[in-house]
């Protein structure tokens, strides 16, 4: 039984490296072009899934690993990186910088946004109109169209920088 399951077992494992790692990098980039963002979504579960399946087919070997002391500090690194990815809170300077930039443009108004698209405020918000959102004035910020709109900020942004 283990041989048929990681006949198949391990190749769905690489495959869906493959996607993952592909995608992921593409991501880190912000190129979410197409179907990059749900397809490493969605087939991370495929990962999961054959690595679990793989474990499974591998156990003897997979438990031989945590008695082996380079491969439990790697393990162990792996662990803490998870956990701190989670609960630690990200603060002002880390992250993204396309993110903060994002989010600085976003609090800004049409006013200042405006001249960095190389348009006039009128014709900044001409664009967004035309784009079906609505804008009560040039002193609004491009957050509060977004939630005045429910839509993202990020569409709000790429009507003015498209």
């Amino acid at each position: 039984m283990n041989t048929s399951l990681r006949s198949w077992a391990t190749p769905t494992v690489i495959a869906a490296f493959i996607v993952s790692a592909i995608t992921g990098i593409l991501m880190f980039f912000h190129i979410e072009a197409g179907l990059v963002k749900p397809v490493h979504e969605w087939l991370s579960w495929a990962l999961v899934a054959g690595g679990v399946l793989h474990t499974a087919a591998n156990w003897k070997a997979f438990k031989a690993w945590f008695s082996r002391k380079p491969a439990l500090a790697i393990i162990s690194a792996g662990a803490l990186i998870a956990i701190a990815a989670v609960t630690v809170p990200a603060r002002g300077g880390h992250g993204n910088p396309f993110m903060r930039i994002s989010g600085a443009l976003a609090a800004s108004s049409i006013e200042t946004v405006a001249p960095v698209a190389h348009l006039t405020p009128d014709q900044a918000i001409d664009k967004l109109e035309k784009r079906g959102l609505t804008v009560a004035n040039s002193g609004q910020s491009l957050r509060e169209i977004a939630a005045a709109n429910g839509k993202k900020e990020t569409v709000v942004l790429e009507a003015l920088f498209e």
